[in-house]
């Protein structure tokens, strides 16, 4: 019997429901769709309460799996109203494969695992969502799907009160909200208020960052989360600027220090810290140059010197600020510093 054409009126299918909790006993969710397959080859027209019943689960989950077969495996489903049920346009003889690599999968394991560092934020909850919804098809069908003890994370956990600041400022930046908070810079003692028109939160170096427009310096700063409190939404809207490019904001820091300097820095590391160095992405300037007896030369250009500082200073006598003499400078007042406290 040949497949039914479909109808000028077929519709498809309700949009796509969230993925209700695994009850124990269900079955894997490529099982049952090839089952839905099998009834749907039957050309009798099943429909989601007909199908849920015989595989003993919702009529949510069905309806899910119909979506993913139509919208994500190409099969030609359409739903006949006069019928009340499901089948297929045009003749089709086996059930696809979703055609995964090991690696393509292990990667999504090392994307879920990186997650971790958002736990107790509004985002986290969503993220675990759409990678159950991203993997859950994949169950059964590739052959291989990595476990948890293939890969891990270790990483810093945002304190409850950093939590309840991305919260408040998260929201502040979705409505273009003004707020106020108080801030210590580092090394003060006390902390002074701020009046910011809030832009972006970012995760960068393992904390978390705003950036915004400080209106009483009247310009871009970028705050700590971690010594930011007492957080207010005021009442004031103000207007987000069309320009503002996180990756642009950032494109002269070597971490989150940015500024309006213009700096060509050059380094020398020693065989052993160059192994380290050249394996690793630090900015888009890098230049990397092979020196003789294994020794390496980094070339960057940043706008500010603070954080460039401390990576030299990482590496002890590892490594040579060789430019600008600005730098060359601040390494030995604080290498004078370092010997006079261990003295």
């Amino acid at each position: 019997m040949p497949a039914k054409k479909a109808p000028a009126t077929a519709q498809k299918s309700a949009s796509q429901s969230s993925r209700p909790a695994r009850v124990a006993g269900n079955r894997p969710a490529v099982m049952r769709m090839k089952r839905i397959f099998d009834l749907l080859k039957k050309e009798d027209f099943p429909n989601c309460q007909r199908i849920a019943d015989e595989l003993e689960t919702a009529t949510k989950t069905i309806q899910r799996d119909i979506n993913f077969m139509r919208d994500q495996l190409g099969l030609p489903i359409a739903y006949d109203p006069q019928e009340h049920g499901y089948f297929f346009t045009e003749p089709v003889h086996e059930f696809p494969t979703v055609q995964v690599t090991q690696g393509e999968l292990l990667a999504f394991m090392v994307a879920h695992k990186a997650i971790e560092q958002y736990r107790g934020t509004p985002y986290h909850a969503q993220l675990e969502t759409a990678f159950a919804k991203l993997l859950a098809p994949l169950e059964d069908m590739s052959g291989f799907l990595p476990t948890a003890d293939i890969v891990s994370f270790k990483v810093a956990a945002p304190a409850a009160t950093e939590l309840e600041v991305v919260d408040r400022l998260s929201r502040a930046i979705a409505d273009q909200i003004e707020v106020s908070f108080d801030y210590r810079k580092p090394g003060e003692a006390k902390p002074a208020p701020r009046r910011v028109n809030p832009l972006h939160l970012t995760h960068r170096e393992g904390r978390w960052y705003l950036i915004g427009h400080d209106l009483d310096r009247e310009g871009m700063r970028t705050y700590a989360l971690g010594r930011i409190a007492d957080v207010q939404l005021s009442s004031r809207w103000f207007e987000r600027p069309a320009n503002f490019c996180v990756d642009r904001y950032f494109a002269a820091a070597l971490g989150v220090m940015n500024g309006t300097e213009h700096h060509r820095v050059c380094i020398r590391f020693s065989p052993l810290a160059a192994d380290h160095v050249r394996d690793r992405f630090w900015h888009e300037t890098q230049e990397f140059k092979e020196l003789s007896g294994s020794r390496l030369e980094l070339r960057l250009q940043l706008a500010d010197l603070i954080e460039v500082e401390r990576l030299i200073l990482q590496w002890g006598g590892h490594a040579e600020a060789v430019e600008p003499p600005e730098l060359r400078s601040r390494l030995a007042a604080a290498g004078r510093k370092i010997a006079a406290a261990h003295g």
